[in-house]
């Protein structure tokens, strides 16, 4: 899952603020991303920033963020060496140098929490673990971490523009979650543990029921009860997936498997057989 930041519009925003607000002082210093800071060469504070700027227009922004690093570092006590901490964790997020950017979004953060960007420091370091969440197939460390960092968004800023981005993502992550449940069921039902598929589409259907997964993990607890001969539990189960989905493709593939049907896969069982239940009307 990959989000391009440029078209975020909370982003946008926020760095068109900062151009606003540094361009005036962007001014006083010749634009040359030619002179990078890599040796320490005393410099005024507004040339290496707009070298860093310079950078940023350009599209480099891994020498960007060493150039806003190199303002804090000739300048630690300036006004823009601030400003100059979110813009080299800005510039690590677009250079897809993620673990560098939440290091130095923690730091800015720590280091200025009464500061008026924080809120946007919060929101791009959930950015940053959100940009790194692999496919359903593999650990979900990363869209856990994802999942915090956006909800911690909503729970401090809960008015901001961030917040509601924040949101969208939140529900797309839990999807993520979700899906991942449901590769790790179909894992158990193909290996025919059938108990320990049905507690993961359980975890499905109980923990993430406002997700586009819960209508496929009713019908494989259909399948895994009917391969345990618990008939009672299988029945139970496709009355739940008709009544709350009675549209779904999954509910006539249940109706098919109470008949004694084959599963809509062979997922469940190799021979694709199932055993006979009983109608359900």
């Amino acid at each position: 899952m990959t989000v391009e930041f440029r078209t975020s519009a909370a982003g946008l925003r926020w760095m068109r603020r900062t151009l606003l607000a540094t361009a005036a002082a962007v001014a006083l210093a010749a634009c040359s991303s030619d002179n990078e800071p890599d040796a320490y060469v005393e410099r005024p504070v507004e040339e290496l920033y707009n070298i860093a700027m310079a950078d940023v227009g350009e599209g480099n922004y891994e020498q960007a963020a060493k150039s806003f690093d190199e303002v804090e570092r000739q300048h630690p006590y300036s006004s823009w060496a601030t400003r100059a901490q979110l813009m080299s964790a800005y510039s690590y997020y677009e250079a897809e140098k993620y673990d560098d950017a939440i290091i130095a979004l923690d730091r800015f953060i720590q280091l200025h929490p009464g500061n008026p960007d924080v809120p946007y420091a919060y929101y791009l370091k959930a950015l940053s673990y959100y940009e790194q969440i692999s496919s359903v197939g593999r650990d979900q460390k990363m869209t856990r971490l994802a999942y915090d960092a956006l909800q911690d968004v909503i729970n401090r800023f809960p008015t901001s523009e961030y917040a509601r981005d924040a949101k969208l993502k939140l529900d797309l992550t839990v999807d993520h979650m979700a899906g991942k449940e449901m590769d790790v069921g179909r894992y158990y039902l193909k290996q025919k543990q059938y108990l320990a598929a049905v507690n993961r589409f359980k975890s499905v259907v109980e923990v993430y029921q406002t997700t586009s997964h819960v209508p496929e993990a009713l019908y494989r607890l259909v399948e895994a009860y009917a391969l345990l001969g618990m008939q009672t539990e299988a029945m139970k189960t496709a009355a739940v997936l008709g009544h709350n989905y009675p549209g779904s493709e999954w509910y006539e593939d249940a109706y098919a498997v109470a008949q004694g049907g084959q599963p809509v896969t062979d997922t469940a069982q190799d021979s694709g057989w199932l055993p006979s239940l009983p109608a359900l009307w």
